[in-house]
């Protein structure tokens, strides 16, 4: 009998564990959202919308700028984050025009947003809502770069060596023109740079220096410039930033980057990344609909140049008609020894 009651009690032990196990881990609906919205490869065919603030939010109805236009090319296409509000994605096409008109040779675009935004499954914390563009401050080159360069090549560092400084021998009056004419754009906020080139910037710009006013020191971005538009019309779920501060930002708020404080490690333990905690019932209720939105067209993979296959949204999904495949001077390939 004594026999039959332990095993009767560790029978019910053996419940109880497992409903303290259940209740600790999360249900369907609380799986991290990075998970959810990094898996999408397609955006949701509804009209377009940003719900949230910029890191913690998803959009609706977004579209993909194309791998090559004739003033850009987009990098790191495996990664799938050349989505964005067909407002940002406009304005990136607008940009790559204007900028070559002042000398500059196109843009390498880096990452936008995932095709329904959220947390990503890795890097930026921001990025969520279709608003935040990366553009490489590498000159385009003079042709079209294989697939395996846009997954492998290396932005250039503005900066000198370790420092905070800008090195001359890089920078040229034609990065302050394309940083001048981004920001000379009304849906345009911000635009995140790091202190070094906000200083270079402030120390030599003169005339007109009220669009300094949108150029914000941040850590890194010394490879690449941070676009930011503000919420378009028709998002009346978008959650907008709080204006930039009159003046140039020449000043005190500058002076705070070059001394040590900014710089200094961070004490205690290391805080988890937000988007490795983040929840679907972290983000908008909204964000549910948007992912659980259909597709406007089922998805497709294609290899190039035989690298990895790579997502490659339809004609249909695509901000923009690439110029016909005859008129563009593809790579070809090395002949054999």
């Amino acid at each position: 009998m004594r026999f039959f009651r332990l095993r009767r009690l560790a029978a019910i032990l053996a419940v109880l564990g497992a409903a303290a196990s259940a209740s600790a881990t999360p249900a369907h609906s609380e799986q991290l959202a990075k998970n959810l919205f990094g898996h999408k490869q397609l955006p949701a065919a509804t009209a377009p919308q940003s719900w949230g603030f910029y890191s913690k939010g998803c959009f609706s109805g977004g579209v993909a700028i194309a791998v090559d236009g004739p003033n850009w090319q987009a990098m790191r296409v495996s990664r799938n984050r050349r989505w964005g509000h067909p407002q940002m994605i406009r304005l990136i096409e607008r940009l790559s025009r204007e900028a070559a008109a002042d000398g500059w040779p196109g843009l390498l675009v880096g990452d936008i947003s995932q095709p329904r935004g959220g947390p990503m499954l890795s890097g930026h914390a921001s990025h969520q809502i279709g608003l935040d563009a990366d553009i490489w401050l590498t000159p385009m080159p003079n042709r079209r770069l294989t697939a395996t360069e846009r997954e492998n090549m290396s932005a250039t560092s503005v900066l000198k060596g370790d420092s905070l400084y800008v090195d001359d021998r890089i920078w040229t009056p034609a990065h302050a023109a394309l940083l001048k004419r981004a920001a000379s754009y009304g849906a345009v906020e911000r635009i995140l740079v790091h202190p070094g080139i906000k200083k270079k910037l402030c120390d030599t710009v003169s005339g007109d220096r009220s669009w300094l006013r949108k150029i914000r020191p941040f850590w890194g971005h010394h490879y690449h410039f941070h676009i930011r538009i503000g919420c378009p019309d028709g998002s009346p779920g978008c959650k907008g930033q709080q204006r930039t501060a009159a003046g140039d930002g020449c000043d005190k708020s500058l002076a705070w980057w070059f001394t040590d404080e900014p710089w200094r490690p961070a004490k205690g333990p290391a805080k988890p990344k937000a988007r490795d905690i983040m929840t679907m019932a972290s983000l908008p209720a909204a964000c549910r609909q948007v992912l659980e939105a259909p597709s406007p067209v089922s998805e497709a993979v294609v290899t190039i140049d035989g690298a990895d296959a790579v997502v490659a949204p339809p004609v249909a999904a695509s901000a923009f008609a690439p110029t016909p495949a005859r008129e563009i001077p593809l790579p070809m390939p090395r002949p054999s020894p």
